[in-house]
């Protein structure tokens, strides 16, 4: 049996009207799941600036000006003045592009003793937190290296002078090349890892071969209120001046974060042959330090920290051997939203002992200044 339905002219409209109110409604019911918050696809694109500023007076060694005139070197220094780009495309990639200030010492160009611009940062990353843990990602061009960059976010005290492997020039802050980082669950640690032309951001790439670095992070109790501050790290980076000219660097060191102190130990082994027919020099050493504070994230704060290096000479058949003792205070003044800024008044004093060429002692009273947003 067949039923007809039929409509009459005129209630067609009525009925379609219905139906998309019936709908709405429908739609209306359905809800976004709790707690969930949408990526923020938003191209955007945001500016910062980190600035090193110091006042520096060096007892030791004294200088000679061109009248032979002995007098003690003074001078106000800009250390470090970055622009920071920053912005992403979408949630999934984003970009960082940094420039630098150095002072261009180069004696045959029309801007020597200039402070002059260059690149420091420009790469371009991509978050895999689709597909990974929360702060995992892959990132191409010039970019951080793993050691330097995990330790300078604990350490904070970069605009006093950087730690022990980048200052001794056994390792750079940046370099060109590709990386991934991935998190471990439930805060646990992490593992930076990939290949760099390894001949640092201020130089061109001098040949084929290729650095390997990594670095793995454990917290081994993120649970526990008093050590959850407590992380060991390994670090490695195999690389080449030539082809089996062999350049090694091996770190292993600990680190404590606490609302009253950071601290942090780091013992370093270096081995490096710059050609083949040269012998390989070994070197190792050690950086401890200390940063005292109070709890309410900003202002007084001390900083107690040792180097020590030793090195084969390839001139001779001792080992150089430099120890570096600095002590200051700082005034970390409270956050403005994204601003840090700082003042340091510390003490510097550099021993050196059976460097070739010879390097006198150094002894050195600063003021320095950090403002960072």
């Amino acid at each position: 049996m067949r039923t007809a339905v039929s409509i009459r002219s005129g209630t067609l409209p009525v009925a379609v009207a219905a139906l998309l109110m019936l709908t709405t409604a429908a739609h209306a019911q359905v809800t976004t799941a709790a707690g969930y918050v949408p990526p923020d696809d938003t191209p955007a694109i945001r500016i910062g600036a980190t600035l090193f500023l110091d006042y520096t007076v060096q007892t030791e060694p004294k200088g000679i000006d061109v009248d032979g005139n002995t007098f003690t070197p003074n001078s106000f220094n800009i250390a470090r003045a970055y622009v920071n780009v920053t912005g992403q495309i979408n949630h999934i990639i984003q970009f960082r592009v940094t420039p630098d200030i150095v002072r261009e010492s180069g004696s045959g160009s029309s801007s020597a003793g200039s402070y002059v611009y260059r690149l420091k940062y420009a790469y371009g990353q991509f978050n895999l937190d689709d597909w990974m843990t929360r702060g995992s990602w892959a990132r191409f061009g010039m970019q951080q290296t793993p050691w330097i960059d995990f330790i300078d976010s604990v350490y904070r005290y970069r605009f006093q002078g950087p730690t022990l492997e980048d200052r001794e020039g056994i390792l750079s802050s940046s370099d060109v090349g590709a990386t991934f980082h991935y998190n471990f669950k439930n805060n646990y640690g992490d593992v930076h890892t990939g290949f760099y032309n390894g001949d640092n951001y201020n130089r061109a790439d001098a040949n084929d071969q290729k650095a390997w670095m990594t670095r793995a992070t454990v917290r081994p109790l993120p649970m526990n209120p008093m050590l959850r501050g407590l992380r060991v790290t390994g670090f490695y980076n195999l690389d080449a001046y030539v082809k089996d000219g062999e350049k090694r660097r091996g770190i292993i060191g600990t680190t404590y974060e606490h609302p009253y102190v950071n601290a942090g130990f780091n013992y370093l082994s270096t081995m490096d042959q710059t050609r083949t027919v040269n012998p390989k020099l070994d070197g190792h050493g050690y950086s401890v330090w200390a940063t005292p504070k109070t709890s309410k994230g900003y202002g007084w704060e001390g900083l107690l920290r040792f180097d020590h290096l030793v090195q084969e000479q390839s001139t001779s058949s001792l080992e150089g051997e430099r120890n570096r003792t600095i002590a200051g205070v700082a005034y970390w003044f409270p956050r403005q939203g994204s601003v840090s800024s700082a003042l340091l008044f510390d003490y510097e004093q550099v021993d050196n002992d059976n460097y070739a060429p010879v390097r006198a002692d150094e002894r050195r009273w600063m003021v320095h200044m950090l403002i960072n947003f």
